[in-house]
C-alpha cells in the first residue's frame, strides 16, 4: 500500500485543510503516515503570513526530499499561491498547488508518476469566487473538531499577504455546514470549532444569511455541546451580537478579537477599521454581558513607523485590557504589500525588545487571568494525554484555559467537572 505523509504550517483553516486532503488520499488508495516515516508522497501544506512562516515550509519541503530522494514532494497553499517563481527554484518540489484545486492533489499525483513532469497548478486566486469542496467524512479525533465555514478576505491590511493568497470572500454553505456537524455529532464529537480566514465576513457573499444565524443553526443540531468561534473582528461585537450571544448556552465565552496594535496612529498606517476605543467598547460588552469570558487578542510590535512612542500607547492599552492572553509576533514585510514598500521600518533589535516586553506581559495577564478561578469547578473536555506527563491528561474549560489533570484514558472524550488547584504559567492543574 502507497504511503502518503502531511505537514501543516500555519492556522486552523490549514489544519482542517490538510485532513481534508488526507482523507482523499486515503480514498485513492494511500495509508497516511507520520510526516517521520518514509512515505512515497509527502505534502506540505505552507504558511507565508511571515517570512519566519515561508521559511519553515522551504525547511519541510528540503527534509521531505531528504527522508526519501524517491518520494513525490507536493507543495502546497499559500506560500506557492503568493511565491510560485520561488517554490518553482526548489529542486526538492515536484508538484506545486496553490490555495485552490487541492481535492485533486491525488490525480496530480498519479499523473506525475504516469511520466507527466513537474505539475505547477498555481491559478489566478482572486478570480476564485466558489467555496471549495473540503469537507471531511471520516475523523480521527472525537472530542474538538475544527471546522472550516469561510475562505478568502477583502480587509487588505496594509501589511497582510493573506488576501492575495486566499483570495476573494467565500463562504460555505449553510447546509453543507450543518451536514458535517450532524456527522461530527455521530462521529462522537462534543465540540466543533468554526474557522475562516475572515469569518466575521460569513455569508456576505450568500445573500441574507450571516455569521450569528449560522452560530444559531448550529447551536440548534442536537448532540453538540460547544460552539468556539475563531478570530472575529471588534466591529463584529456589537450589542445585538453579544445579547444573541449571552443567550446561546452552547457558544464558549472565548473570543479572540484581533487587535494588531493599541495606537490609533499605527492602526491607520495598517489599514485596519476601527480605533481602540471601538475596541476597548468591545471588549467591555463582553464582560459585561458574558460570566466568565475570556478575551485574547493578536499583537504586532514593529510595524513601520512604529514610534517608541506609538509603542509605549500600545503597552499602556494592553495594560489596561487586560488580555487572558496575546499572540505577539514582530512585523515581517511582505512582498506585494503596501507595509513593505515603506522606507521607515524598524530595526530587528528594537522589534525584537518590544516583542519580549509584550510577552513578559502576556505572561503575567494569563497568570492574573487564569489564578482568578482557583477553587472553582468547571466543565473541562479532555482531549488527549499531556506529551511530558504521563499519567496527566489535559482539556480546556468553555472559557479556553488549559487544564491539566491527573487521570486515565477514560476521561478522554468527556466533559468533567474539574476543581482547578494551581496555576503554572499557560495551563491550571485540576483535580477531577
Amino acid at each position: 500500500m502507497k504511503k502518503a505523509a502531511f505537514y501543516t504550517l500555519g492556522c486552523k483553516v490549514n489544519q482542517y485543510e490538510t485532513e481534508a486532503m488526507a482523507e482523499a488520499f486515503e480514498k485513492a488508495g494511500y495509508a497516511v503516515v507520520d510526516f517521520e516515516e518514509a512515505a512515497d508522497v509527502y505534502v506540505i501544506n505552507t504558511c507565508t503570513v511571515t517570512g519566519l512562516s515561508s521559511r519553515k515550509s522551504r525547511q519541510a519541503i528540503r527534509r521531505a526530499k531528504q527522508r526519501n530522494r524517491n518520494a513525490v514532494v507536493v507543495a502546497v497553499g499559500c506560500y506557492p499561491q503568493t511565491a510560485k517563481e520561488e517554490v518553482e527554484s526548489m529542486s526538492e518540489v515536484d508538484i506545486i498547488v496553490g490555495t485552490a484545486e487541492r481535492r485533486r492533489l491525488p490525480e496530480y499525483v498519479e499523473e506525475f508518476l504516469n511520466g507527466g513532469g513537474r505539475i505547477t497548478a498555481v491559478g489566478n486566486i482572486m478570480k476564485e469566487y466558489s467555496f471549495e469542496d473540503l469537507s471531511i467524512e471520516k475523523y480521527k479525533s472525537r472530542t474538538r473538531a475544527i471546522m472550516k465555514v469561510q475562505d478568502g478576505c477583502s480587509q487588505f491590511c496594509s501589511y497582510c499577504i493573506i488576501p492575495y493568497a486566499r483570495g476573494p470572500i467565500r463562504s460555505r454553505p449553510a447546509e453543507e455546514v450543518l451536514g458535517e456537524v450532524r456527522r461530527l455529532v455521530e462521529a462522537g464529537f462534543r465540540e466543533v470549532v468554526l474557522t475562516g480566514i475572515h469569518i466575521a465576513s460569513y455569508g456576505l457573499d450568500l445573500g441574507q444569511i450571516r455569521l450569528p444565524d449560522l452560530i444559531r443553526m448550529v447551536h440548534d443540531v442536537d448532540g453538540i455541546e460547544r460552539i468556539r468561534l475563531g478570530s472575529l473582528e471588534p466591529t463584529m461585537i456589537t450589542e445585538g451580537f453579544v445579547a444573541e450571544a449571552a443567550r446561546l448556552e452552547k457558544l464558549c465565552p472565548h473570543y479572540h478579537i484581533s487587535l494588531q496594535s493599541g495606537c490609533d496612529e499605527t492602526l491607520k498606517r495598517m489599514n485596519r477599521k476601527y480605533t481602540t476605543a471601538e475596541y476597548a467598547k468591545a471588549v467591555d460588552l463582553l464582560r459585561d454581558k458574558i460570566p466568565d469570558v475570556s478575551v485574547t487578542t493578536d499583537v504586532m510590535v514593529g510595524f513601520p513607523g512604529e514610534t517608541d512612542e506609538e509603542f509605549e500607547t500600545t503597552y499602556r492599552f494592553l495594560e489596561k485590557i487586560r488580555f487572558a492572553k496575546m499572540h505577539v509576533f514582530k512585523y515581517s514585510p511582505r512582498k506585494g504589500t503596501p507595509a513593505a514598500r515603506r522606507s521607515d521600518q524598524v530595526d530587528g533589535r528594537v522589534k525584537e525588545e518590544r516583542s519580549e516586553r509584550l510577552i513578559e506581559l502576556s505572561d503575567r495577564c494569563q497568570l492574573e487571568f487564569n489564578s482568578s478561578f482557583l477553587g472553582r469547578v468547571m466543565p473541562v473536555l479532555y482531549e488527549q494525554e499531556d506529551r511530558d506527563r504521563k499519567g496527566w491528561y489535559e482539556g480546556l474549560t468553555p472559557n479556553y484555559i488549559r487544564v491539566l489533570s491527573k487521570g486515565d484514558a477514560g476521561v478522554v472524550g468527556n466533559i468533567l467537572p474539574t476543581r482547578l488547584v494551581e496555576a503554572e504559567n499557560d495551563f491550571i492543574s485540576g483535580e477531577v
